[in-house]
């Protein structure tokens, strides 16, 4: 109840206060109490994703009576009347009729505002960092080792988000990702706060899963690592040169309609036969899965995907690139080979949320001129 009922900015500063006063008993008695804890939220978070999978898997009869109760029934009014009362879409028209996933959408269960079905959990440890924000390896470690005392180092898997609220709690401090066997850093390459890093495949969990536990700086479209040269036929065969008008903000905050060209493209990610998961295809700097060795894709990805690129020679040559050999090697441009995106660089994308919808996501590739310097 302590960890859950305290502040989180408390936390850093009790943290900081014990590092400026080192050999204070008192101190060091609170920290053990600190880290207890965290450890003892770890556990119910854990614990109340354990429950909500399982009453997902197999819903009590109240829980479905529940369920159909709270659902809508249908309307009886003429389909007219329907269509000329409905408001029109905020969201941006796609090039072809959206696929709709036929999937399942889970009971809510165990409802809780510390963990959600289908998003990452966000695991609380707490390790008075001496080296400031940057999180030193002994830290890291150290970090590991209090998810052993808290014994959930075996219900972890891969995509789990572990917090150290004793660094502080802005942008993503402190904060790092299990790999499946370690703690992994976040990526500053292309935003200040941090981004997902390229050791986990993104098609590996579903499209918002990370959603609010890794936060995204600006736009809030978050980085993304998706090879799409399995579908590179598909998208060389869907390719269009199109107009597009997107809202853009001055920095006075007036909001005015920008035209620019796009290279956009589509590609459907097909439902596998059953009892055959869909495996991803093995990928640079991606260890091995967590389910006998392969990644899996997960079903929120069920559906068309959406593919764009600058309206521009150079963005079309990235694009032709990422799609393996899916174009003749004359139809890359003359300056592909100048700007030919690395193994890290090809897989780099940005989800735009808010033209995507379930069976409907859309990407946008993220070139080299984008990264830090």
């Amino acid at each position: 109840m302590r960890g859950v009922s305290m502040p989180s900015h408390q936390f850093s500063t009790l943290a900081s206060e014990y590092l400026h006063a080192r050999g204070d008993p008192n101190q060091g008695a609170l920290m053990d109490e600190l880290a207890a804890c965290c450890r003892a939220y770890t556990r119910i978070v854990l614990r109340l994703r354990a429950q909500a999978e399982a009453e997902a898997r197999n819903p009590s009869p109240a829980v479905v009576a529940a369920s159909q109760a709270a659902s809508p029934p249908p309307s009886r009014r003429a389909p007219s009347l329907q269509r000329g009362n409905s408001r029109a879409s905020s969201r941006a028209p796609s090039q072809s009729p959206s696929y709709t996933a036929t999937i399942q959408a889970p009971i809510r269960a165990a409802q809780s505002p510390l963990f959600r079905l289908r998003r990452a959990p966000l695991i609380q440890v707490f390790v008075p960092s001496p080296e400031g924000d940057w999180l030193s390896d002994d830290s890291i470690l150290a970090c590991e080792g209090e998810l052993k005392k808290a014994g959930v180092a075996h219900l972890l898997r891969a995509g789990d988000v572990v917090w150290d609220v004793a660094v502080g709690d802005e942008g993503n401090i402190g904060r790092m990702v299990w790999d499946g066997a370690y703690l992994v850093d976040l990526d500053f390459t292309w935003s200040r706060i941090g981004d997902l890093p390229k050791y986990l495949p993104t098609l590996a969990f579903p499209p918002s899963y990370f959603h609010r536990v890794i936060r995204t700086q600006g736009s809030g479209n978050p980085i993304c690592h998706i090879d799409i040269a399995p579908w590179g036929e598909d998208i060389a065969s869907n390719l269009q040169l199109l107009q597009d008008r997107v809202k853009t903000e001055t920095p006075q905050g007036n909001h005015h309609t920008v035209v620019r060209w796009v290279h956009r493209s589509s590609f459907t990610i097909m439902p596998p036969a059953p009892n055959k998961p869909l495996r991803i295809p093995p990928m640079p700097h991606v260890g091995p899965g967590p389910s006998h060795g392969v990644w899996l894709v997960d079903p929120g990805w069920y559906g068309r995907v959406i593919v764009e690129a600058e309206g521009t020679n150079e963005g079309l040559a990235d694009l032709q690139v990422r799609c393996g050999r899916a174009f003749p090697p004359r139809a890359v441009g003359a300056r592909a080979g100048g700007e030919q995106a690395t193994e890290e660089r090809s897989f780099v994308f940005r989800i735009l949320r808010e033209r995507s919808r379930p069976g409907e996501i859309w990407i946008r590739t993220v070139r080299d001129k984008e990264r830090l310097r």
